[in-house]
């Protein structure tokens, strides 16, 4: 009972980690929030990314450290195998963190200089619309695959439907912003998963 009621708690906390994070960085949230802190709300982006990054390190804590049982045991050459597309999945989670960490973070409000958002097509964006989280769920499932604890199993369906949902929701905010241009990338390049 003890394994159910552990388990269940880790998807409602993966649950709530995205909730929370789609609520604070919908519009209408940050339009509140700008209302209500009008001159310190430049501080609100980074403000969330702290919060974010808490709350990101106390969920991945409860599910390290929580029992699980293994789905089956991967022969070792799976394992091996498996590391190539891990590896890519961290590559490019770091990449894209290192190249928009500034405008991600919040932390560009303490510089002087921030550039207006722009759309990046280039890059790892001609393949896929949403490379970040492509990677991550790259990183993710490869790891379960190395790793197949009910725990992680759990975390990936999550994470995967999560992301599927909130990169739908960003599509809705980049239409918004950027029109008929973002329009035209979303009919020539896939969302998640690039095409072989």
């Amino acid at each position: 009972m003890t394994f159910l009621v552990n388990h269940i708690i880790l998807v409602a906390l993966w649950a709530l980690f995205g909730l929370f994070h789609s609520i604070l960085a919908a519009n209408w949230w940050k339009r509140l929030m700008q209302q209500l802190l009008v001159a310190n709300y430049k501080y609100y982006s980074f403000s969330y990314s702290i919060f974010a990054a808490v709350t990101l390190v106390a969920v991945l804590m409860y599910q390290v450290f929580l029992h699980s049982h293994l789905l089956y045991q991967a022969p070792v050459w799976v394992k091996l195998f498996l590391c190539l597309p891990l590896l890519v999945g961290i590559f490019i989670m770091g990449a894209l963190i290192k190249k928009y960490f500034f405008s991600l973070s919040g932390i560009s409000v303490f510089y002087k200089m921030q550039p207006p958002p722009e759309l990046v097509l280039s890059g790892l964006n001609r393949y896929v619309r949403h490379p970040l989280y492509f990677g991550t769920l790259l990183f993710l499932w490869s790891l379960f695959f190395i790793y197949p604890y009910v725990k992680n199993l759990l975390a990936c369906v999550i994470i995967t439907l999560y992301t599927v949902w909130g990169a739908r929701l960003e599509e809705k905010k980049l239409v918004a912003q950027f029109g008929e241009k973002y329009t035209a990338y979303k009919k020539r390049v896939p969302m998640l998963l690039p095409r072989l």
